[in-house]
């Protein structure tokens, strides 16, 4: 599988104080791969490298055969980078119908539309004129990803898919989500280690840096690394899930 994200020796940050040091993370056509990290160890500050938010203080980003670590937002998006942010930030006073459409003059292909969408999602589709507002918890978050897949997206992020959501919201998006990913290019930012199962490789980020990289069960065996240690602990409720970043 080639390269469609490669992240080379990136460091960032805020005003004088760094996040990021010296990340290092390639992200193949057709892989599943998700980011683990307490809060505060980076996670989101990548994330917003990614999507052209926020400009690496040295390093390069290249996506798409294209470098685009100066790149704005709107042009990395273009490229094909589709993001599911955390809260959701569905736009609330616009109906479900008009929340997709947003996002489809941008779309990189034809394969998702606004039918492909709501048949994923039936729920959004009974309530395809309601305002975005008023959908509860889980409905609110479908629509995000269904807003992201109406860009078509070669590399689709999904912060904290399930987070926030009611235990039966949370299964409705995770069946969804098994569903979506399959062979679909993704880096899953999470906060359970459940979701971890569904990634063909895990990479953990400590204090700024990728400390661990390997699929779920090389990471498990290893005695004392550091997913294993949050397997452990989260397995045995002594600390809640990793916290968002």
């Amino acid at each position: 599988m080639s390269a469609l994200l490669n992240v080379e020796s990136v460091c960032a940050g805020y005003g004088a104080s760094n996040v990021l040091f010296d990340v290092n993370l390639t992200i193949r056509e057709g892989e599943v791969a998700t980011l683990l990290g307490r809060n505060g160890m980076g996670k989101s500050t990548l994330v917003k490298c990614l999507c052209g938010w926020l400009k690496p203080t040295a390093g390069s980003i290249t996506f798409a055969g294209q470098n685009v670590t100066a790149a704005p937002a709107h042009v990395i998006g273009k490229l094909g980078l589709g993001l599911v942010p955390e809260g959701r930030q569905v736009f609330p006073t616009l109906t479900v119908r008009e929340n997709l459409i947003a996002t489809a003059s941008t779309a990189n292909g034809n394969a998702w539309n606004l039918d492909r969408v709501i048949t994923f999602f039936p729920r959004l589709g009974e309530r395809i004129n309601q305002l975005a507002g008023t959908l509860s918890g889980g409905e609110q978050q479908m629509l995000a990803i269904g807003r992201a897949l109406m860009t078509n997206p070669r590399l689709l992020i999904l912060d904290e898919a399930t987070s926030s959501l009611d235990t039966e919201s949370e299964r409705y998006v995770e069946e969804a989500l098994g569903e979506l990913l399959q062979g679909r290019t993704t880096l899953l930012i999470a906060h359970r280690l459940s979701t971890v199962r569904r990634a063909n490789r895990v990479v953990v980020l400590d204090d700024g840096v990728i400390v661990e990289s390997g699929s779920h069960d090389e990471l498990l065996a290893r005695d004392g690394g550091r997913f294993a240690r949050l397997y452990a602990a989260q397995h045995r409720d002594l600390t809640p899930a990793i916290d968002p970043a």
